[in-house]
Parts: C-alpha cells; sequence; structure tokens
C-alpha cells in the first residue's frame, strides 16, 4: 500500500511540472523572458506584477534599484491558472516586504521549460542587479526522460552563467522527483542530481519544491496537475524555509557594510 501510494505521487509530479504549451512557451513577459517571446497572458495568467517590469523598473514606472531574486522555473513557478497576487514568487515577494527585506522578485517562470530552454534565456533573465537565482528546472527533462547528464550540463551551465554575471549571487536550487516508470536508477540518479549541485555549487536546497501539496487533490486544480491558491502558499513556505536565512544574511551584510 505504501508503495503503491509512493507511486501515485511520484506519477503526480511528473504530470505536475508538465507543460501546459509547447517548450518555451512563456508564462510572464517583461524582464523574465527574451522579447521575441509569446505573450504570457495564453499560458498562465498570474505572474508577479514585478516580472512584468523591464529590470530596474517597478509596475509604476518609478525606478527600482532593489537587487532581483529571480526564480527561474516552469509552469509551476508562472503560477499557472491563478492570479499574480496567488503564484508562490508573488507570495515571497509579499514575505519580503512583510519582513523589510529590500528585494524584489521575478518570476521568470515558462510554461514547458526545460533545462536546456533555461540555458538558452538565462543571459536575458540575468541582465539586471540579482541578490538571488532559484533554479526550479529539471523536472520536464525527466517527464522526457531526457539523458540526466545533459539536463546536470545544461543546469550548471546556468549556476555559472549566474556566477561569472553575478559573482556575489547567492544560489538556490529546487529539488524535483521523476516518475517510476522511468525505472529505479534514473529516479535515484534525478533525485541526486539537484543535491549534488547544491553541494558542487554550494547552492542551498530546497529538498522537494511539491513537498505537502504532491497527490492532494483539494491543493491542486481541476487539472490535477497544478496548485491551487491554497498549494501555491504551501510552496512558498517550502522556499521561504530555505530563502529567508539567504536573505537575512545579505541584508545584514547590507547594514554591517
Amino acid at each position: 500500500m505504501i508503495l503503491m501510494l509512493r507511486s501515485v505521487r511520484f506519477l503526480f509530479v511528473a504530470a505536475a511540472v508538465a507543460a501546459c504549451g509547447g517548450e518555451g512557451t512563456p508564462a510572464l513577459g517583461g524582464d523574465a523572458t527574451p522579447p521575441d517571446a509569446t505573450s504570457a497572458a495564453q499560458d498562465a495568467p498570474g505572474a508577479p506584477a514585478d516580472a512584468a517590469g523591464r529590470p530596474g523598473a517597478s509596475t509604476g514606472g518609478a525606478p527600482d534599484d532593489r537587487p532581483a531574486i529571480i526564480f527561474l522555473g516552469n509552469s509551476l513557478t508562472a503560477g499557472y491558472g491563478l492570479t499574480a497576487e496567488e503564484a508562490y514568487p508573488a507570495l515571497i515577494q509579499a514575505k519580503l516586504d512583510s519582513a523589510g527585506y529590500r528585494f524584489r522578485v521575478v518570476n521568470a517562470g515558462v510554461s514547458g521549460e526545460t533545462s536546456a530552454g533555461g540555458l538558452r534565456r538565462v543571459d536575458w533573465v540575468l541582465n539586471q542587479p540579482v541578490a538571488v537565482l532559484v533554479l526550479a528546472l529539471g523536472a520536464n527533462d525527466a517527464l522526457r526522460g531526457q539523458d540526466l547528464d545533459r539536463t546536470r550540463e545544461n543546469l550548471q551551465a546556468i549556476l555559472d552563467k549566474t556566477r561569472a554575471r553575478h559573482p556575489d549571487a547567492a544560489l538556490v536550487i529546487a529539488g524535483m522527483q521523476a516518475p517510476p516508470n522511468l525505472g529505479s536508477a534514473y529516479t535515484d540518479a534525478f533525485r541526486r542530481l539537484f543535491v549534488e549541485l547544491a553541494e558542487a555549487n554550494g547552492a542551498a536546497l530546497i529538498p522537494f519544491l511539491l513537498e505537502g501539496v504532491a497527490a492532494v487533490p483539494s491543493l491542486n486544480q481541476a487539472d490535477g496537475i497544478h496548485p491551487t491558491a491554497e498549494g501555491q502558499r504551501i510552496l512558498a513556505e517550502n522556499v521561504w524555509r530555505v530563502l529567508e536565512p539567504i536573505v537575512r544574511r545579505i541584508e545584514e551584510g547590507r547594514t554591517a557594510g
């Protein structure tokens, strides 16, 4: 029975990160996606307001020089099917503001995004002051049974580009899981991939982004794939537990400096 429940959960995880559109279909525009990308309105109604502005600008048009916390991910990050305020990156912005931390969140979530797609657009995303990169990609690679060495290379290249452009930026990696039909060797290697990348790059690790949400019907939309607003709140808590100590340390460093 336990094994069956675990299998259902893993299968749900695979579906949860699947594209709602084709690979590279943006969930938002502005500073999070290249200028030739398709409009977000079709694919994911919920992108945080700041993500729709240009780098260094707020939605009101006034200059915004707050360092960015960039969430580079797929439709889970984009908040597919929800309002802008309900997606977990927007909830993180609210937590930052409430705690008095001076950062702005950029939701760079794209429906159907793979590690290769993220690598292709990361240079554009990095065209702004970056304090933290939260890397939430790779799950769609597993759904497609992609070679994990290639996935690792792509994710490592994203981290390398971030380090090169923003040497002082903190790195956070969101762990995911693969469906069991790919075999235990693949699923185990996929789970370890995120741990090993975090260790190799001195990055903080969110063990499982969908912890407490995957395979819980009441926390997912009618499609059984994407978290509801309540599900997104749980994702935000999963992220905040790891992110808050990082932004606190950065903030304390600013004050000391």
